[in-house]
């Protein structure tokens, strides 16, 4: 059949007991991920689920979120996978914004957040969990098109509470084909997926998986021996990761430095550069395992990336762009950057986003018309990154720097307002500023500069330890530091770059 809905991939031509879904425990079978997939629609369908509808689906890292995420497309709706790390206010949040009218979760979950911040007239729960999906059903009639809203991922903004960053079908069908391609995923393939399925890099190693009736294996983790054992357990060939997964695995698996993985054909990075030391010993513990280093943002999904024969070659690259995709480097006069000279990378192809639910200001700031199309062609979007990029001699391009004050860490990219906001709530501080600092594990550590609002002492132990109740652990600052009174800038603005500077 013709593949032009997310949902399409787990209706090819698969063999229905070959194992599609592993976790601790558990094997699920192409044949019983479709059936429990339908199963879900059809319930969702006889609850009233319309065409569009959108559905939170905010659980665990369970099988149980696979045939969700599927089920949702096969219903027709719009999925919206929430980070099982998110606090109550962040869930209502989305809830609100995306207008829900699914909560797909399990009750221990449910009331892990407050049940409190679901409107019931307007949202309804179901514990998916608790839902018998075996017997099977007949799955809604399709009535989607691929250009239609398939999914909304939340990441953080530049200011503010997170945005939802609309993907339609063809959106994620373009980055499950084109990653497919260049890390040459295949039947034999046993996926590692130790990230969110909110990730645009999470959720694509699901639907590459299932694109190339290949196995994907949840992975839960604490520290780095959890993912090895689970790679010998499972004979894991692919594993995605952020810089602190990497960090991990050199820190806390011993096993790793005695035995190597011989079996584990490839890693991906994204979410933020490697250190140099990690990558060197990765690839001294790990030599025959292929290592592609990428770029992205959730708003494009993948720009560039480094093939594993170019890292010697090309170090500190983050690589040329990827199959079917072009992207430009914009110097601020507007012209294109020419070797040696940095400026705006731009991304233009399949993968483009549809821009932010219900944020036509802010859509318009990123995702525009291509400012060097020709006049002789129509329609031609591309999506500015916000990033500062440095273009070689031979096109390899490599990252300088970001334009707007956006924290990357741990593979997160957050909002310092949405940081600074729960800082005030606290009536511990009369003034907060938050940015990142340099950090070789984390890509940046989030640090907090504030003036307390008493002559009293603050206990900023005790801060930090409320901030747990309300942020996700990435958003929570590694130190309050309390000071008498924060620089400003001539015009009486914060001067963040003073404060940076003095911390380096």
């Amino acid at each position: 059949m013709k593949t032009y809905l997310l949902h399409h991939l787990l209706l090819q031509e698969q063999d229905v007991n070959k194992a599609a879904l592993l976790a601790k425990n558990e094997v699920v079978s192409y044949g019983l991920f479709r059936k429990r997939s339908n199963a879900l629609a059809a319930e969702l369908f006889k609850r009233g689920l319309k065409p569009g509808d959108r559905c939170v689906v905010f659980l665990p890292k369970v099988l149980a979120e696979c045939w969700s995420i599927f089920g949702v497309s096969v219903a027709q709706g719009v999925v919206v996978p929430v980070n099982s790390l998110l606090k109550g206010p962040q869930v209502a949040h989305i809830l609100t914004d995306c207008e829900a009218r699914f909560l797909l979760t399990t009750r221990d979950k449910f009331h892990s957040f407050s049940p409190s911040v679901v409107d019931a007239e307007t949202c309804e729960v179901i514990f998916v969990d608790e839902l018998d999906l075996d017997a099977g059903s007949t799955a809604p009639v399709d009535v989607r098109i691929g250009e239609d809203l398939a999914a909304i991922l939340y990441t953080s903004g530049s200011t503010g509470l997170p945005k939802g960053v609309m993907l339609s079908h063809r959106n994620l069908l373009a980055g499950t084909r084109i990653v497919s391609s260049y890390l040459r995923i295949g039947p034999t393939d046993r996926l590692a997926s130790v990230l969110s399925f909110s990730f645009d890099y999470g959720l694509n190693q699901l639907l590459t998986s299932v694109a190339n009736n290949a196995s994907i294996v949840l992975v839960p983790f604490r520290v780095g021996e959890d993912i090895v054992r689970a790679i010998r357990e499972f004979d894991i060939t692919g594993l995605a990761g952020v810089p602190t997964v990497w960090s991990l695995l050199i820190a806390s698996a011993p096993s790793l430095k005695r035995e190597p993985l011989p079996g584990l054909r490839f890693l991906t990075n994204s979410g933020g550069a490697v250190p140099q030391l990690t990558l060197d010993r990765l690839r001294e513990r790990l030599p025959e395992t292929e290592i592609f280093l990428m770029y992205g943002l959730t708003e494009a999904f993948r720009s560039t990336f480094l093939s594993p024969n170019e890292i010697d070659s090309k170090p500190g690259s983050i690589g040329k762009a990827i199959p079917e995709c072009e992207v430009m480097v914009l110097r601020d006069d507007g012209e294109l950057a020419q070797p040696g000279e940095t400026g705006i990378l731009i991304h233009r192809g399949p993968t483009v986003s549809m821009g932010y639910w219900r944020c036509p200001e802010a859509t318009a700031k990123v995702i525009k018309p291509n400012p060097l199309k020709s006049p002789n062609t129509g329609v031609d979007m591309v999506c500015y990154s916000g990033d500062r990029v440095r273009i070689d001699e031979e096109g390899y391009l490599y990252f300088v720097g970001r334009n707007d004050s956006m924290i990357k860490t741990s593979g997160y990219r957050l909002s310092p307002t949405e940081v600074e906001d729960a800082l005030m709530m606290t009536g511990a501080f009369s003034s907060v500023c938050v940015f990142g600092l340099p950090d070789s594990v984390l890509g940046q550590r989030v640090h907090a500069v504030a003036t307390a609002t008493s002559d009293e002492p603050v206990e900023t132990r005790a801060i930090l330890s409320q901030l747990s109740n309300v942020l996700p652990p990435y958003m929570i600052p590694r130190q309050i530091e309390v000071i008498d009174k924060l620089p400003q800038t001539p015009n009486g603005k914060v001067n963040i770059k003073q404060l940076v500077e003095e911390r380096k």
